[in-house]
């Protein structure tokens, strides 16, 4: 499977060097991001180095069959649909793009005129098959809790708007309680997690998310409540940051790779 690589950040790094371990049976013949530097510290881990493109048409027009989006919602947002066009298959780590009902229609519509895929893998967080599953009967209320260290939701929009400053927080606190699409919107380098509960429930506007800030968390914490006619769920995760970047839990990147051994693999397991 050939695939393109947009985003050399964190999880992009992780996915990179799996991949050129051989540990997933895939070939990266491209990789782009708007930071050249990073795209060849990517580029020289492997022997066969991929093409470092200019310019996300570039990959589109590449060899790539799959395209890895490890970039932002909004790189999601401007790749998405032009990738679909292109016969590509996309496995999307910014899920909170799908978050607009609006934009989720138009993805659904192109990846079916061309007959493509869009990947979401789990993500930093689990309980996405019993969800699914759950919602085949009747999802009354889905909820998700995440906790963060204060350091790991600075730059947040929501926080900046409002001039909420995390620095020296001394004690645990709720610093957001709304719906999923508040939360992405307000958090989208954070709670990507949130969309890709509701999609896999009851859907953005019903999906009720709290983000807490705790000086001593040591690690990202995901908390997913569930209940409805197949009874209750409650599912917990700790996870522990990305190396690279505190505000990416490590999980998500392993997540994007047991994904892609997936669609290699002729064997599926799970719902």
């Amino acid at each position: 499977m050939k695939v393109a690589l947009i985003g050399c950040g964190a999880i992009g790094t992780v996915i990179a060097k799996a991949i050129a371990e051989g540990r997933v049976e895939a070939e990266l013949v491209c990789i782009f991001d708007l930071d050249r530097k990073k795209a060849a510290r990517l580029s020289s881990l492997f022997r066969r180095k991929p093409y470092i493109a200019a310019s996300i048409e570039e990959v589109l027009s590449s060899e790539a069959e799959l395209v890895i989006e490890a970039a932002s919602v909004a790189a999601a947002k401007a790749l998405l649909i032009p990738a679909l066009k292109a016969g590509k298959d996309v496995l999307l780590l910014s899920v909170g793009a799908l978050a607009d009902a609006g934009f989720l229609e138009e993805v659904e519509k192109a990846a079916t005129q061309k007959q493509r895929r869009v990947y979401l893998p789990s993500g930093a967080v689990g309980a996405l098959d019993a969800l699914k599953s759950a919602r085949e009967a009747e999802l009354e209320e889905v909820r998700i809790t995440t906790t963060k260290p204060p350091h790991a939701l600075e730059g947040a929009p929501y926080l900046a708007e409002r001039d909420i400053s995390l620095k020296g927080l001394k004690e645990r606190k709720v610093v957001f309680s709304g719906t999923a699409r508040e939360a992405i919107a307000g958090f989208p380098a954070n709670i990507n997690v949130a969309v890709a509960v509701s999609l896999a429930g009851i859907g953005v506007d019903r999906t009720r998310v709290e983000i807490v800030a705790d000086p001593e968390a040591k690690r990202n914490v995901h908390e997913v409540f569930a209940r409805g006619k197949f009874g209750e769920l409650y599912f917990r995760v700790e996870n522990l940051p990305s190396p690279e970047n505190p505000k990416t839990s490590y999980l998500a990147a392993l997540s994007a790779i047991a994904t892609l051994r997936k669609i290699a693999s002729s064997l599926q397991v799970g719902t």
